[in-house]
């Protein structure tokens, strides 16, 4: 993986340089045309002719449309173009409004046009830096062609001579797989017919069901975790939505888990604005069968939640609320504190639109009703951050929103309310005094450090002195600072040493003096004066020695 696929990866801000918008450009997925092949005009299908006939012509004209032109070079073989052209319109034509025309040899003929003209490789994109989201799809050039190919399988598969008994032999698995790979073309037209034409096939097909949910669960398998692009991921999902709603009940432990592993990953896509409508259908859809998944899609969500991007948190809230719009009271008792703690936080934000999004959820009826059910709940996880932004945002339109809702919540409990804003004032009030504490802490370890600054600035000489001085004067220093502590310590050793002989002479004068004054005891004033002389000369002469 390049630097720049990493940086991509990681940052949903995409790095764009302005660019003049581009014209709508046409493109062909076609390498190869049919050479050397010259149409001739065949005459037109009726009712009238006998069967024999009909099938006979049918063929003719099946066969004839397999022949593909260079829609890259607009005047070439303008003839042979018409006539395929023509010939394609009385095909559709003859199979609506026939009765009985398709027999059990033309369906591998259809299937062999079909194929002919539908199939090819898709090429990459003409934009290496091709958005999706503002940057306009290359078309498909030959599609005049192609769209009648499409309109012809279409009546075919909806004609009511279809017989899928016949039909399952000519459109297997490989069919599918082809047709499939086709929902990445840039061309929105052909991704709208194909998801008619998957539809159409899903439900005629029954043995082919559980193959199609499994490939389009590859496809999106690889599209989040691999490739993070293909084009046909709304339309898939539109026929997903569809899918699900026929879904028999109880639901299939594949079909629960294809729900968490596959369509809640599909949020985290940085892409997720181009099919985002589509998929929180299909999560709706899944609540509706089975409201025992509403608290792993919820905390499915809170978990894939945008950090960065505001526009996807939008997205998010905005499906939040049409699940609420479905959530049964007993499933929204489950997931109200994740869910309103995502909530508090989403109000809180600096960008004005999330905010408002989020406080929008209060004009839902519905869930205010499940607000008010659980509002002992749910009032102090929201309360303190309503508080703060009714004070502190710079937006006035979502403090009015604030305020609204906090009358709301005060007309729902208003004891509640009152506790808790003195308990959120006290708090605050908690707040500033540690706030307080805090900077007088912090400015007496500056005092201290002023105070300390002699000695650190010598320090900090010592240290400039080292890094200016040669190697050499360096070492001289090292070594001079060496023997000043060796004669600081040598000298605190000394004065250690004259305190304790102190301390032993003194502790021996006074044994003395207690030795005469009990020998003596009732002697004359004179004579203790003498000896208290004495005594003094004594520790005189000893602390002369001593020093």
């Amino acid at each position: 993986m390049s630097s720049g696929t990493f940086v991509d990866r990681i940052d949903p801000f995409a790095k764009r340089s302005l660019k003049k918008k581009s014209k709508k450009s046409q493109g062909s997925s076609r390498y190869r045309t049919s050479q050397d092949v010259e149409l001739q005009q065949l005459p037109p299908l009726k009712a009238d002719c006998s069967s024999l006939e009909q099938e006979e012509l049918f063929i003719r004209k099946l066969r004839q449309c397999c022949v593909s032109f260079d829609f890259m070079d607009p005047v070439s073989d303008l003839k042979g173009k018409e006539i395929k052209r023509a010939a394609l319109n009385d095909l559709s034509t003859y199979i609506t409004h026939g009765r009985g025309v398709l027999t059990e040899a033309v369906y591998p003929e259809i299937i062999r046009m079909i194929s002919c003209n539908l199939f090819r490789t898709l090429p990459p994109s003409e934009n290496p830096d091709f958005d999706p989201e503002e940057d306009d799809p290359t078309l498909e050039a030959s599609w005049p062609h192609l769209q009648l190919v499409y309109e012809v399988f279409l009546r075919f598969l909806e004609s009511q001579d279809f017989q899928a008994t016949i039909g399952k032999r000519v459109i297997d698995q490989k069919f599918v797989l082809q047709l499939l790979e086709l929902f990445d073309s840039e061309d929105p037209r052909e991704r709208d017919f194909l998801k008619t034409v998957l539809h159409r096939i899903y439900g005629k097909f029954l043995g082919l069901r559980a193959f199609i949910r499994k490939q389009i669960n590859n496809i999106f398998l690889r599209f989040i975790y691999e490739t993070e692009h293909f084009n046909g991921v709304g339309e898939l999902l539109e026929i997903l939505g569809s899918i699900i709603n026929g879904f028999a009940l109880p639901l299939k432990p594949e079909h629960k888990q294809f729900l968490v592993k596959v369509l809640l990953p599909l949020h985290k896509v940085k892409c997720l604005s181009l099919y985002h409508a589509q998929l929180a259908y299909c999560i709706v859809q899944f609540l509706e069968k089975d409201p025992t998944l509403t608290e792993p899609v919820v905390r499915g969500l809170i978990k894939f939640w945008p950090k960065t991007c505001s526009q996807k948190e939008v997205m998010f809230l905005g499906e939040i609320e049409e699940i609420l719009d479905v959530i049964e009271p007993p499933q929204f008792v489950k997931i109200q504190e994740p869910l309103f703690r995502q909530i508090a936080k989403c109000v809180s934000s600096p960008h004005f639109q999330v905010a408002e999004r989020a406080l929008y959820l209060w004009n839902n009826e519905y869930a205010m009703s499940l607000i008010e059910d659980n509002n002992a709940v749910i009032m102090p996880i929201m309360f303190p951050a309503l508080y703060r932004i009714s004070k502190e945002h710079w937006n006035q339109t979502i403090v009015g929103l604030v305020y609204n809702v906090l009358k709301t919540f005060m007309e729902m409990n208003s004891k509640l309310f009152d506790e808790l804003t003195a308990s959120y004032k006290a708090e605050r009030q908690k707040e500033k005094k540690r706030e307080k504490d805090r900077e007088e802490l912090w400015k007496k370890l500056h005092e201290l450090e002023i105070s300390r600054g002699g000695s650190n600035r010598s320090i900090r000489n010592d240290s400039t002195l080292n890094d200016s001085t040669s190697g050499t004067q360096q070492q001289q220093f090292i070594n001079l600072q060496h023997h000043n502590n060796q004669m600081l310590n040598q000298q605190q050793q000394n004065n250690s040493a004259g305190q304790n002989i102190m301390q032993q002479s003194a502790s021996s004068i006074s044994s003395t003096n207690n030795s005469i004054t009990s020998g003596l005891g009732s002697g004359s004033s004179s004579v203790n004066s003498q000896q208290g002389m004495t005594a003094n000369t004594g520790a005189g002469v000893a602390i002369s020695a001593t020093k």
